[in-house]
């Protein structure tokens, strides 16, 4: 497999890319899908967030009620850094599985981690980063626009992630999705002819 990190900050437009990509034949590991099928009544990780932050966080349906949650992490740091400490690790495990099985497959695998920079930039494994980038006036428009956000939380959706700047630093190539829906899938032609382009990644990852 070719094994590649795709990340970019809320509101970018990472998950366009991401479903772009899979027309174009890549299989994707979602770490986002992951972290909400991790997350469903019953499941340990459902479990260790009830015990830590109380009935409040569960819906009167017996789901997880994630704006609950967000209204408790997302401006205090030490409250984020327990839910990833409860999370991460068991998202970890199960990526790790999904590269195992795909390992021995020609197959372009995206390792789709939106916060992957928020992560010491750890690629798990993968031989390359694609960053998808925007001015943050775009994403936080984008984010009241098409999914209800009030602009200030948006706002602080963004500066509780890592700046536009480091995410950039550890780029092995850029998708630009300030412009059009034309003019992304432009970006994500051009992606995905350097993807086929990669050499396939050693697996296990040599530090294993």
């Amino acid at each position: 497999m070719i094994l590649v990190a795709l990340t970019g900050g809320i509101g970018s437009g990472k998950s366009s890319v991401s479903t772009e990509l899979s027309q174009r034949g890549a299989a994707i590991i979602d770490a986002d899908q992951i972290v909400r099928d991790l997350q469903q009544p019953g499941k340990p990780v459902f479990e260790s967030m009830v015990e830590r932050w109380g009935a409040g966080i569960v819906a009167s349906d017996g789901e997880l009620d994630r704006q609950a949650v967000a209204a408790i992490v997302f401006g205090d740091k030490a409250e984020l850094k327990a839910l990833e400490a409860l999370v991460h690790p068991a998202v970890g495990v199960e990526m790790r599985n999904q590269m195992d099985e795909l390992a021995a497959t020609d197959r372009v695998v995206i390792l789709d981690i939106p916060l992957l920079a928020e992560g010491k930039g750890d690629k798990r494994g993968a031989s390359a980063v694609v960053v998808v980038d925007c001015p943050i006036d775009i994403a936080v428009d984008r984010l009241v626009r098409f999914r209800d956000f009030d602009r200030d939380d948006a706002t602080a959706r963004i500066e509780a992630q890592v700046s536009r700047e480091e995410r950039l630093a550890l780029a092995d190539f850029v998708i630009d999705n300030s412009g059009s829906i034309d003019h992304l899938n432009t970006e994500v032609s051009r992606c995905w002819d350097w993807l086929q382009q990669q050499s396939t990644t050693p697996w296990p990852p040599p530090d294993n």
